[in-house]
């Protein structure tokens, strides 16, 4: 029989940040939606102590525990202190690292949090992220030409969000909205047209995170801003202008945020 319990916790256990696990469960849950993960993260644990400590509070709530232990004391004692605990648990990089260091012939490094290393790579990170937030919505439009990429869209087709995942990505990246009662900057069609991306969207997917959004915002559900009419003249005007722009058009309909980054940079990064 099925478990009928909405919610799995899981415990996050690293010796480093403990991004890479919780990623990875937000992953795996996701295939068992309307299932939920209480993830309890246990960053920096650095000794034994802690790890008995999270031993036990994971007994106690009948918990898994996934773990992303580099220093190798460290990941046979959780090894032994779940498998004496009959708790099930998950060593996400122990079995990997082992096969690198028989096909290399080296040794890992063994030092936590090297992929959070402030390396140049980092920086530039960091700066893709300020001008995202800089350049939303075209707050400053001088932003249009130092970008790497341009995204162009009416209000609510993921703009800002894909605009902040994609500097994670380290591209720069400015997003300018599409309002029929608003000239589009005249920077905008200075740019090579491979530089923008258009969203568009369902009008009813689009009428009904638009309600959320007045809902959220206490207002409302039936003002101008979330009816299909007001919603379709949108649609068609920032088609129009797409069709000006000549630019690769994506429809942002029931596509998550990552999918459709995945989209944007399969094509920047083509030849």
């Amino acid at each position: 029989m099925a478990n009928a319990n909405p919610e799995v916790i899981v415990y996050v256990v690293s010796d480093a940040a403990g991004d890479t696990g919780e990623v990875v469960v937000r992953a795996a849950i996701a295939q068992f939606h309307p299932i939920n993960a209480d993830i309890r993260r246990a960053p920096f644990v650095t000794d034994e102590a802690g790890l008995e400590r999270i031993t036990q509070q994971a007994k106690q709530a009948n918990a898994i525990v996934l773990y992303t232990l580099v220093i190798p004391g460290l990941r046979e004692s959780m090894r032994r202190m779940t498998e004496s605990n009959g708790i099930a648990a998950i060593d996400l990089l122990g079995s990997f690292i082992e096969t690198l260091e028989m096909r290399t012939g080296r040794k890992s490094r063994q030092e936590p949090g090297l992929n959070h290393v402030l390396d140049a790579d980092y920086f530039r990170k960091v700066e893709a992220v300020e001008f995202a937030v800089k350049y939303d919505d075209a707050r400053d439009t001088s932003g249009v030409l130092k970008a790497d990429i341009v995204l162009v869209g009416v209000s609510r087709t993921s703009k800002t969000p894909l605009s902040m995942y994609l500097a994670h990505q380290k591209f720069k990246v400015a997003n300018v909205p599409l309002v029929p009662e608003l000239k589009p900057p005249d920077e905008l069609f200075k740019l090579p047209k491979r530089k923008i991306i258009g969203l568009t969207i369902a009008v009813p997917y689009l009428n009904t995170i638009r309600k959320e959004r007045l809902k959220a915002l206490g207002l409302p559900n039936n003002a101008s801003y979330a009816t299909p009419d007001r919603i379709e003249k949108e649609l068609q005007y920032a088609d129009a202008i797409m069709k000006q722009l000549g630019c690769y058009v994506i429809d942002v309909s029931h596509r998550a945020v990552e999918e459709t980054a995945s989209l944007i940079m399969e094509y920047v990064r083509k030849p």
